[in-house]
């Protein structure tokens, strides 16, 4: 079979490209980051979100057992560090040197860690996830419309027992499910019908050959993949993980692809990828998907696990461990899209929550660091040429997300139109509303009718199993 290569404009495109822009803040380039040097050594340090994300690696590493987990606070641009303090106050001292602020809390990362454990033994039933809140100090526990009688019970009872100052419950509207979609649509065929997922980032394996990350559930799902919904194979899977991750590693099929190591966020308007980088607490990132299109929000737990109801096992439960939570709405068709900062790190790759773009959710989303540490990849171009010369300067005018928002989504005003006739395809299979097993609509199948070209957002119907 011969190959197909993409061409230069094409893959210029290949990372989240969808016409309509709806958190086009993303756009709008940080100050730098700075601190008085006048000033004494335990002020707190302004810093960028990246910034904030090495210095929590730094006091981690610095205080060992006494660090109970940071988080950044935009509203001042500070790194917040939890500690353990006991009768040593030099722990304290130590952060705040280091530029943090301090606070002390009485949960240890230990006592959380082994309570999360207590929740993973006792309560792993479908619909569930739980996450670390490091601004409470406290695991946040979720449960979605699926969850009730029997296993809401054992939920409630399970926190319970872990006592009032360790853990929270709250009900989550909608269901969780993976979402296949997200950045540029790509597609594979399967017995059950066509599926489709969207490209994360293009990386570079460790053999040299150029290839990209999408969600693990597209790669088991599918080996082979298309740019185009009735197209020819263009990559297949090299390296599938769900669950317990939600990774996967596709190869180009021709070794001479030209890639860019850029996010399209639409109207010839890219962000250039720098870095691959760890998730914060309180830091504002942007997912790009091939059905919603540009939305931006702020994480809100790390080390996320999030029970699906199994794809394969009616009475069985996908858990998928290690995931970034986020207040940034996504809908079906999302899938393996990209989840990045305003400038430029690669932070995720869309895995599933629940909630849409209208009313906002939870989602959640696989980091792109384990993603790479495991599958040996590196992040950037690959391929001669790596498409020098063909992607577009973000427009610095552009207008900001609305700050009013309070579901994490940012303005929509320029989101995708669903009953556009341009190639954004018809969103009305998506998900099955009828279901109630939290898994949406298994089948494959549904309305891939867009266009094929990867520049607009098609039904994203099909493989659902997180968002």
């Amino acid at each position: 079979m011969s190959h197909k290569r993409i061409p230069k404009r094409k893959v210029a495109i290949a990372v989240g490209g969808v016409a309509a822009l709806g958190a086009a803040a993303i756009l709008l380039p940080n100050a730098n980051a700075s601190q008085d040097s006048s000033a004494g050594a335990a002020t707190p340090k302004t810093l960028k979100a990246t910034g904030a994300s090495d210095l929590s690696s730094q006091i981690a590493g610095l205080l060992g057992d006494a660090f109970a987990g940071s988080y950044y606070d935009s509203a001042t641009q500070q790194l917040v560090v939890n500690v353990i303090s006991g009768d040593n106050n030099n722990v304290v001292v130590q952060a705040e040197k280091a530029g943090a602020k301090v606070r002390e809390v009485q949960n240890s990362t230990a006592e959380l860690t082994a309570a999360a454990q207590v929740l993973k033994t006792k309560a792993t039933v479908p619909g569930t996830a739980w996450s670390v809140d490091p601004k409470t100090n406290k695991i946040q526990v979720l449960a979605d419309s699926t969850v009730t009688g029997s296993n809401w019970d054992t939920v409630l009872s399970t926190v319970k027992s872990l006592g009032t100052d360790m853990a929270t419950v709250k009900k989550t509207a909608g269901s969780f499910k993976t979402l296949v979609s997200g950045g540029d649509a790509i597609f594979a065929q399967t017995d059950q019908g066509g599926v489709r997922c969207s490209l994360g980032f293009n990386v570079t394996a460790s053999d040299g050959t150029p290839a990209f990350l999408t969600a693990g559930h597209c790669g088991v799902a599918a080996k082979q993949w298309s740019d185009s919904q009735d197209g020819a194979p263009i990559a297949t899977v090299d390296q599938a993980t769900f669950p317990g991750n939600d990774f996967s590693l596709v190869k180009y099929d021709d070794p001479a692809t030209q890639t860019t190591s850029d996010v399209n966020v639409g109207n010839g308007q890219t962000v250039q990828i720098t870095q691959a980088e760890d998730a914060t607490v309180g830091t504002q990132v942007f997912r790009m998907g091939s059905t919603t299109g540009l939305h931006d929000g702020t994480v809100t737990g790390l080390d996320a696990t999030v029970n699906f109801q199994s794809e394969t096992d009616p009475n069985g439960v996908d858990t998928v461990n290690g995931l970034i939570q986020t207040d940034v709405c996504a809908e079906a068709g999302d899938s393996g899209g990209s989840l990045f900062t305003q400038d430029g790190g690669a932070v995720g790759l869309t895995s599933g929550g629940s909630g849409d773009c209208t009313s906002g959710g939870e989602t959640f989303f696989q980091p792109v660091t384990a993603a790479l540490t495991a599958t040996g990849a590196t992040l950037g171009d690959a391929g001669a040429g790596a498409g020098a010369g063909d992607t577009a300067t973000a427009d610095p005018s552009a207008t900001a997300a609305d700050p009013s928002a309070t579901d994490g989504t940012g303005d929509q005003s320029g989101a995708v139109d669903p009953s556009a006739t341009d190639g954004t395809g018809d969103q009305s299979g998506a998900v099955d509303p009828s279901a109630t097993d939290g898994t949406g609509d298994q089948s494959g199948a549904g309305d891939v009718s867009g266009d094929g070209t990867g520049t607009g957002a098609d039904d994203g119907s099909s493989l659902t199993s997180s968002h």
